[in-house]
C-alpha cells in the first residue's frame, strides 16, 4: 500500500512538472513572437522615417526653388511694367506735341512728330484718324483710348506676374506637403517610442496593448506615406 501511494505521488509531481514545463514553453513562444513583431515594426518604422524625412527635404527644396522663381518673375514683371509706363508716357507726350502742331497749322512739325510714333501707337493713331476726331466731338480723346492701342510691355508684365503668382502658389503647396511629411516623421518617432516602451513591460497584455497603439499610429503614418504627393 505504501508503495502504491508513493507511485501516485510521483505521478502527480511528474504531471505538475510537465504542466509547468508546457506553460513556460508557451510563455517563451509568446515572448519570442512579441520580440519578432517588435523587430519587424522597428524595421518598418526606420524605413518609413527615412522616406518621410527624404520627402520633407525634397518638398522644402522645391518650395525654396519656387519661391526664388516667383521673386525673380515678379522682379522681371515690375521691370516690364516700368518700361510700359515709360512707353505710354512717350506715346502720350509725342501725341500731345503732334496735336499742338496740327492745331497751330505747323504741318512740317506735325509730320516730324508723327514720324516718331511707335508702331503700336501708330496702329491706334490710324484708326483714330479715320474717325475724323478734329471735327467729330464723339471721337475718343486720343489714340490711347482706342481699342487698337496696346503696349506689349504691359502684356509681358501681366504674363510674368501670372507666372509669378502660379510659382508662388506651387511653392506654398510644396511647403504644405513638406510640413505634412514632417508631421508624419513626428508620428513615426512616437511609434518608435512606444515600441521601446513596450519592451520595458514584462506583462504580456500590457506589451500587446502598447504595441497595438504603436501599430495604429504606424498605420496612419503608412497611409500618409502612400497617399501624400511625392516629390
Amino acid at each position: 500500500m505504501p508503495e502504491h501511494s508513493a507511485n501516485v505521488e510521483i505521478s502527480r509531481h511528474l504531471g505538475e512538472h510537465a504542466s509547468a514545463s508546457k506553460e513556460a514553453e508557451s510563455r517563451f513562444r509568446r515572448e519570442e513572437v512579441l520580440e519578432i513583431a517588435q523587430a519587424i515594426l522597428l524595421a518598418l518604422v526606420a524605413i518609413g522615417t527615412a522616406i518621410s524625412g527624404y520627402q520633407a527635404a525634397r518638398w522644402d527644396s522645391s518650395s525654396a526653388r519656387l519661391d526664388g522663381q516667383a521673386a525673380h518673375l515678379r522682379s522681371m514683371s515690375a521691370q516690364h511694367e516700368t518700361r510700359a509706363g515709360q512707353l505710354y508716357l512717350y506715346d502720350t507726350t509725342t501725341f500731345d506735341f503732334w496735336l499742338d502742331a496740327t492745331v497751330r497749322g505747323d504741318v512740317q512739325l506735325a509730320s516730324l512728330f508723327q514720324a516718331r510714333f511707335r508702331p503700336e501707337f501708330r496702329t491706334a493713331f490710324d484708326a483714330w484718324i479715320q474717325l475724323d476726331p478734329l471735327h467729330n466731338p464723339g471721337a475718343p480723346p486720343g489714340p490711347s483710348f482706342m481699342p487698337q492701342y496696346d503696349v506689349s510691355e504691359s502684356d509681358v508684365a501681366a504674363t510674368l506676374e501670372a507666372r509669378a503668382t502660379s510659382a508662388m502658389e506651387a511653392g506654398d503647396a510644396a511647403r504644405n506637403n513638406g510640413d505634412a511629411y514632417v508631421r508624419l516623421t513626428v508620428f513615426l518617432a512616437a511609434v518608435l517610442f512606444l515600441i521601446v516602451l513596450s519592451q520595458r513591460f514584462r506583462i504580456a497584455w500590457i506589451r500587446i496593448a502598447v504595441l497595438a497603439v504603436a501599430l495604429v499610429l504606424f498605420g496612419y503614418s503608412l497611409d500618409g506615406l502612400i497617399t501624400f504627393p511625392h516629390a
